[in-house]
């Protein structure tokens, strides 16, 4: 037989793991946030701070190195290009890219801008069909 209370003292244990469970997971979800995409990438191919890539995505060849000096949006510049042609990326507020194929998509990093440019254009278009 159970004693008096002790059921309600289970439900009660139950709910504040829950509870902390929660807002754990919160306080981590808040910080990944307050760190910014571009440091999560830290290290990786194409992040700020990052080696250079030159890679071959869905047929394209896509290249990027970091710039040195400040350069127009300030420290963290690339200069990436998709076929040899130039694909200009500009760094948001966030630490996020954008790029001029794609103005309303952010990217934690250019090599994933450049790859979303590639998914843009397609297998028939390029970067200088493009600017016209």
């Amino acid at each position: 037989m159970e004693a008096k209370g002790t059921r309600s003292g289970t439900v009660r244990r139950r709910h504040l793991i829950v509870v902390a469970a929660t807002a754990a997971l919160g306080a981590a979800g808040a910080f990944r946030v307050l760190r910014g995409p571009a440091q999560e990438e830290r290290g990786r191919p194409g992040a700020p701070g990052g080696p250079a890539f030159d890679e071959t995505y869905r047929g394209r060849r896509i290249q990027g190195e970091p710039t040195t000096g400040g350069g127009v949006h300030g420290p963290g510049g690339w200069r990436v290009t998709v076929d040899g042609k130039p694909l200009g990326l500009m760094r948001r507020a966030d630490g996020s890219y954008l790029s001029m194929v794609d103005h309303y998509r952010s990217y934690s990093t250019p090599l994933a801008a450049a790859r979303g440019a590639v998914d843009e254009l397609g297998t028939r278009q390029s970067l200088a069909g493009r600017l016209h």
